[in-house]
C-alpha cells in the first residue's frame, strides 16, 4: 500500500503531509508522557520486525499478493503514539533507502499506515478488547482490529487517489476495497499469531504503555526477536511471493503504473543490494541491513523521546 511518487497531485501532497507533521508531533508528545523508559528497547525490536515482514509478500488472489502493515501489533505493544512513531520509521527508510513509496507521497504513506492503520486500529483493538476481556478476548480484538486497519487505510488511499482526480471512485474504491478485505484477514491472522505468542512467553510486554513498573523488555527477549527479524529477512523474504500488492496490481488494471516516479537514486533499490548478482544473497542482505538500521533508528528516536521522569518529591516530617 506504499503510494509511489506521480499517483498524488500537489494539494493532496501537501494536505497529507500537514497531517502527519502534526499527527507525530501529537505522538511524540504521547510517547513522552505515556512511554516508560524501559519499553524503548521494544520500539526498536517493533520496528525492526514490522520492517522485515512487510518484505514477505503472501498469495491473495487473482495474482495479487498482500503483506503486514504491521500498525496494530505495534499500537498492542507499546500504545498508539510510539506506533505511529514506530511506523513512521518504517517507511522514511523504506522510501529514502529502497524506492518504496515515494519521497513526495511519504506523508500520505505516514498518514495512511502509521495514523489510520496503526492509531485508529488501536483504537478498534481497545474498544473491543475493553467489552470482551481474557486472552480470548484479546486475540478476538486484535484480530478484528487488524483487519480494521487494513481496509481503513486501503478506503483512505483509494479516498487520496480519488481527491487527486488519479481515478474515479466507481473504479478505485471497489477495486481496493475487494482485495485489501482479504489481505486484511492475512493481517488479523498473523498478528493474531504473533499477540498469542507474546501473551504466552511475556504477557507482562502486553501491560498498558504507562505502567511505570515492569521487568522491561529483557536482552533475551530482545535477542530473540531481533533473530527472528533477521530471520525473516534473511531465510524467508528473498522467497516471497512476487506477485504486485494491492495498490502495484490496481495500478496495472487501471494503466497507472507508468505514472510512478522516482525522485531520488536510493542506494538499496527495490531491496536489492547493489554489486551482487545472486538476487537471493542481494535481498536477503538488504533485507537484514534494513533491519539493524530501523532497529537503531527507532530505538535513537526513544531514547531522544522519552526522557527520565523526575522522581517524586519525598514527604516532609
Amino acid at each position: 500500500m506504499h503510494i509511489p511518487d506521480g499517483f498524488l497531485d500537489g494539494k493532496t501532497l501537501a494536505l497529507t503531509g500537514a497531517l502527519a507533521a502534526g499527527g507525530l508531533t501529537v505522538a511524540a508528545r504521547q510517547v513522552n508522557r505515556t512511554l516508560p523508559r524501559n519499553k524503548i528497547p521494544l520500539m526498536g525490536l517493533g520496528a525492526a520486525f514490522v520492517f522485515a515482514a512487510q518484505m514477505i509478500n503472501f498469495p491473495v488472489a487473482g495474482g495479487t499478493s498482500g503483506h503486514l502493515l504491521g500498525g496494530v501489533l505495534a499500537g498492542v505493544l507499546l500504545g498508539p503514539g510510539a506506533a505511529a512513531i514506530v511506523m513512521a520509521c518504517v517507511l522514511l527508510v523504506q522510501a529514502l533507502l529502497f524506492s518504496d513509496g515515494g519521497v513526495l507521497a511519504l506523508g500520505a504513506n505516514i498518514f495512511n499506515m502509521a495514523f489510520v492503520g496503526a492509531m485508529v486500529g488501536d483504537t478498534i483493538y481497545r474498544a473491543v478488547f475493553r467489552f470482551r476481556s481474557g486472552l480470548r478476548g484479546r486475540i478476538a480484538a486484535v484480530f478484528f482490529a487488524a483487519w480494521c486497519s487494513t481496509v481503513l487505510a486501503s478506503l483512505t488511499c483509494a479516498g487520496e487517489l480519488t481527491w487527486s482526480g488519479t481515478l474515479a471512485p466507481a473504479a478505485v474504491f471497489p477495486a481496493m476495497l475487494g482485495t485489501h478485505a482479504l489481505i486484511g484477514l492475512g493481517e488479523g491472522l498473523i498478528t493474531a499469531m504473533i499477540i498469542l505468542a507474546i501473551a504466552r512467553a511475556r504477557p507482562d510486554l502486553l501491560a498498558e504503555e504507562s505502567a511505570p513498573t515492569g521487568r522491561g523488555t529483557g536482552w533475551e527477549f530482545l535477542a530473540f526477536g531481533l533473530i527472528i527479524a533477521l530471520g525473516l529477512a534473511v531465510f524467508v523474504a528473498p522467497y516471497a511471493c512476487a506477485w504486485p500488492d494491492g495498490l502495484d496490481k490496481m495500478a496495472e488494471h487501471f494503466g497507472l503504473a507508468g505514472r510512478a516516479t522516482t525522485l531520488i537514486q536510493t542506494w538499496i533499490p527495490d531491496y536489492h543490494l547493489p554489486g551482487i548478482s545472486s538476487t537471493g544473497l542481494a535481498t536477503a542482505l538488504a533485507g537484514a541491513l534494513g533491519t539493524m538500521i530501523i532497529f537503531g533508528l527507532a530505538c535513537v528516536i526513544g531514547h531522544v523521546l522519552v526522557r527520565e521522569k523526575p522522581a517524586p518529591p519525598k514527604p516532609t516530617e
